[in-house]
């Protein structure tokens, strides 16, 4: 496990900073810094991963030359995979902050729960925590074949897993089945679910699944979906990379696929 939430920092562990600058944020070789800039706001404690304990932090000035300024993304590319969690979090709780400064009910100024990444109004009572949007990814397998499909946003040639949020009201079973359905026109059978992800942006939990193929023809969703296909294991297109959950589930899925079909 590779993200720990305890209410304090862990004092046997060392101390790093995630340091947030507008929409950037600031590394130190590739790593958060070990200690922070003079001027800094906003501190608060993220959580440890038992080799450190994260704070996140808001830059006043300017960093140190020699550190990097990175984008959210690249930060997550860049970083160790144990890391990821703890700035997914830190990312979120930093939106969350930004987004409820005042009570939707009311109006009055929130403030922060004493025992817990919540906030809550003084005047009215109202409770508010930070956002988590369930959505769903899905490998679609037929013989030694994987679905795959590429949004108009995607860089030139980058195919994915299918994936859409769930619904209110909606179990995680339909949403899969529903958003295969809109998005390629394909039926499937045999879910199964794998593995999950935090992921900011802004705020997703991203639950990846399995399927195999039941019925239908290929019919991308206009506006959504710029093009589908059924790819053999042997001759993918280019896919998302470092350490997104949809790198890991097309990489699972192959794996599993060469397993059963050499």
């Amino acid at each position: 496990m590779s993200l720990h939430l305890p209410a304090t920092p862990d004092p046997s562990l060392n101390t790093r900073w995630c340091l947030f600058d507008g929409p950037h944020l600031w590394l130190d070789n590739e790593q958060f810094p070990a200690q922070p800039p003079a001027s800094s706001t906003s501190v608060r404690f993220i959580g440890h991963n038992q080799q450190f304990n994260l704070l996140s932090a808001e830059l006043i000035g300017n960093a140190p030359a020699h550190w990097q300024r990175h984008t959210l993304r690249q930060a997550l590319q860049s970083l160790p995979a144990d890391v990821v969690p703890l700035l997914a979090r830190a990312a979120q709780l930093r939106r969350f902050e930004q987004s409820h400064r005042y009570c939707g009910a009311c109006a009055h100024p929130l403030q922060n729960n004493p025992h817990d990444s919540g906030r809550s109004c003084p005047s009215c009572g109202e409770l508010y925590y930070p956002r988590l949007s369930p959505a769903m990814m899905v490998a679609v397998t037929r013989g030694r074949e994987i679905l795959l499909a590429r949004s108009p946003h995607f860089s030139p040639g980058m195919y994915s897993a299918l994936a859409g949020f769930v619904e209110a009201g909606e179990s995680l079973e339909a949403c899969v089945e529903r958003e295969t359905a809109e998005e390629t026109g394909i039926r499937i059978h045999k879910l199964q679910y794998v593995k999950s992800q935090s992921w900011p942006f802004p705020h997703s939990l991203m639950l990846a699944f399995t399927a195999e193929y039941a019925s239908g023809d290929i019919t991308p969703q206009p506006g959504e979906i710029e093009d589908a296909a059924w790819f053999d294991i042997d001759r993918l297109p280019g896919i998302p990379g470092g350490h997104s959950i949809a790198h890991w589930l097309i990489q699972h899925t192959i794996t599993q696929l060469r397993t059963r079909y050499g």
